[in-house]
């Protein structure tokens, strides 16, 4: 048997790494996981390598045991990472260690490969056949978005065919630079696909070979999304594994719920209904546009919310779902000869979803959270998701491979209880060298016994960082409570006071947009000499891009700088926090969530809202330290963090540095860091 503590060894050397014991202690974990059947949560802080922690026992056990083992994780840019720097230096490891090199693959979703339907067969500029794409980009008007998206069709269309004599993916990642737009144009949906047996190139289909290589491969790289579409799908997406690993859990309800969710809107159900009217006799096709009319007056009429009773709204979709099922019969029923069949087949493809979808809406099951939302731009739309995914963790997945969670946020609270509840996996099913595994119980998500019990450990390998001493935690316990309608003067002049005396090198974390704008226009007044860059300025990546270059800048943002951006060193020495990130008090999906865990005699604030704002806050604190010779403070402008009696809770989700209420200590503390004093 290979040991998998050799091969790790390996790797780290590959790297220009040393040893480290958290790393040693997971991968000594999920080797015990992988053999004994239970499932496992490692909390593995920043800096602990985690990726090579568990890419040794992995290829270890799928080499040993010929078995296959799927990791996913929560972003592509990760898969990535993956597939082109950890996973090709330890397989050279193993290798070296074992004379033996198993095979790895990354698989996506069908949207991110070129589809040869589209390339080849969709009607498209007139010029392309007569122009390459170096003589179309010199003739673009960049003030013209079809003239630009246009340009980017041929450049991709030319780079597919590149791709299918050369059996290559066309994989999205790899294409030339291009919008949504662009993509949109040579690329289809798992539900648009006619399928590789219908299709005229399906012997060259580039999502097929990309499944085929993952046939072939012992470890397949994928993402949560693909994970769940896999669980929740009857048609087999992955192929079949032994064990899985799902790096960045702490992601892994949200990346869920957004697979298991869908919309329904009016402007979509008139978009397909206009797709489709060629196929439809003019009565059927006028009734599919009403249908679409009346959704829209019934959510204009609607209160925007959660939606629990019958009434105008579900008519409307008991509408939307009667003619699209009689449209999807017409389409079904016409079968036939000529090159129209795969163009119908797509048409048909999005008439089933909008009826799956509004035949879901119409139901109001007890496991879904129907609701109505405000769109910023587009109106209103219908949006259904899951109230739990728990209980689809817990029967497709842990019931069916032996699991591994790891982030490193992953215990709230200090503890692993709540975020394992939310994978499918209860309290009292969890085990250690001596407790006696118990048998099984109902929980809130709906699924009871069928699946028996699920052991699972939980494991803190910590972290190689000394967080007490190389962070200082700084609660504003003198600032008033936050408002609902913004951030206050107060948090305004401590924000001010706070980057001055950090001469900038500030990554401010709000809780909403308006704040951060506030925030930044403020700052700039008071402290003219400085730089403060605010989300939406520009693309987030450029922003991103300067805020590392130039270490004095400051970053003032929301939510997608909470996790997620790595910087380490002089660029980050203060991030400021200015508010606790509870979700929204009128979100209905979280509404529910709470009702239902209050409902089963938990405490649906604390198992939802308050976790909710634990994960953030472990994940937004997380930023400042990224380094063993990283230096700085996080300071939280929210005084409930220390006076209100879910503080500790919090408190105890984020890095264990020192701590401080005392306003002149954090600003005498940052000034001697940045050697102002």
């Amino acid at each position: 048997m290979t040991d998998h503590r050799d091969v790790l060894a390996a790797a780290v050397s590959r790297v220009g790494g040393t040893s480290r014991p958290g790393q040693e202690q997971m991968a000594d974990a999920l080797a015990q996981a992988f053999e004994s059947g239970d499932h496992l949560l490692v909390q593995a802080g920043t800096g602990t390598g985690k990726s090579l922690g568990y890419l040794a026992p992995v290829l270890t056990r799928v080499h040993d045991h010929d078995e296959r083992v799927v990791i996913a994780t929560a972003t592509l840019a990760l898969q990535a990472q993956l597939a082109n720097n950890d996973i090709p230096h330890a397989l050279k490891a193993m290798a070296e260690t074992t004379g033996h090199e198993p095979r790895s693959a990354v698989l996506k979703g069908r949207s991110n490969y070129a589809c040869l339907m589209r390339v080849r067969d969709q009607a498209g500029m007139a010029q392309e056949s007569l122009l390459s794409s170096e003589e179309v980009a010199s003739a673009v008007d960049d003030t013209d978005p079809e003239s630009v998206t246009g340009a980017e069709v041929v450049a991709l269309r030319e780079w597919a065919e590149d791709e299918a004599e050369r059996t290559g993916l066309a994989d999205r990642d790899d294409a030339p630079s291009h919008t949504g737009r662009g993509w949109a144009q040579v690329s289809v949906s798992q539900r648009e696909c006619v399928g590789a047996q219908r299709c005229p190139y399906g012997e060259e289909c580039f999502a097929e070979r990309a499944r085929e290589r993952a046939r072939q491969a012992d470890v397949v790289v994928t993402n949560h999304a693909l994970l769940a579409i896999d669980a929740m799908s009857d048609v087999q997406t992955l192929p079949e594994y032994d064990h899985v690993v799902i790096d960045e859990a702490h992601e892994l309800v949200a990346r869920v719920t957004g697979a298991a969710s869908a919309e329904l809107s009016p402007q979509q159900v008139e978009r397909v209904a206009k797709r489709c009217t060629v196929y439809l006799d003019d009565d059927l096709g006028m009734d599919f546009l009403d249908a679409a009319d009346d959704l829209q007056q019934a959510l204009d009429d609607a209160e925007p919310g959660r939606v629990t009773e019958p009434g105008a709204v579900t008519m409307a979709f008991e509408r939307v779902r009667d003619v699209s099922r009689r449209v999807a019969s017409a389409l079904g029923g016409r079968e036939g000869g000529g090159d129209t069949d795969n163009d119908k087949r797509q048409v048909l493809a999005v008439v089933r979803e909008v009826f799956e979808i509004s035949e879901r809406m119409a139901a109001l099951g007890d496991f879904d959270v129907v609701y109505v939302n405000d769109r910023e731009r587009a109106g209103r739309e219908a949006r259904v998701a899951p109230l739990s995914v728990a209980g689809l963790m817990r029967t497709r997945v842990l019931a069916e491979a032996t699991t591994v969670f790891t982030s490193a946020t992953l215990k709230l609270g200090g503890d692993f209880t709540n975020v394992a509840a939310s994978f499918g996996l209860r309290a009292h099913e969890r085990v250690d060298d001596s407790a006696p595994r118990s048998g099984n119980e109902a929980g809130p998500d709906g699924e009871g016994d069928e699946v028996g019990p699920l052991p699972w450990r939980g494991i803190d390998v910590g972290s190689p960082f000394d967080y007490r001493r190389q962070g200082i935690m700084y609660i504003a316990k003198h600032l008033p409570p936050p408002r609902r309608d913004g951030i206050t003067a107060e948090n305004l002049t401590e924000v001010a006071e706070l980057v001055w005396a950090a001469g900038g090198r500030t990554l401010g974390l709000f809780a909403s947009q308006r704040s951060a704008e506030a925030a930044a226009v403020h700052v700039r007044r008071q402290l003219p000499d400085h730089t403060i860059l605010c989300q939406g300025d520009a693309q987030l990546s450029e922003l991103t891009r300067r805020f590392i270059d130039e270490p004095a800048v400051s970053l003032f943002g929301t939510v997608s700088l909470w996790q997620g951006i790595d910087v380490p060193g002089d660029t980050c020495q203060l991030v400021i926090i200015d508010k606790i990130p509870f979700p929204r008090p009128d979100d209905p999906l979280m509404q529910a969530r709470q009702q239902a865990v209050t409902q089963v005699g938990g405490n649906g604030f604390m198992a939802v809202a308050a976790s909710h704002a634990a994960l953030l806050l472990a994940q937004g604190s997380g930023r400042l330290i990224r380094r063993s010779t990283d230096r700085g403070l996080v300071a939280v402008l929210d005084p409930r963090l220390v006076t209100a009696r879910y503080g500790s809770f919090l408190r105890a989700s984020m890095p264990p540095m020192w701590a401080t209420t005392e306003r002149e200590t954090a600003i005498q503390a940052l000034r001697r860091l940045t050697g102002q004093d």
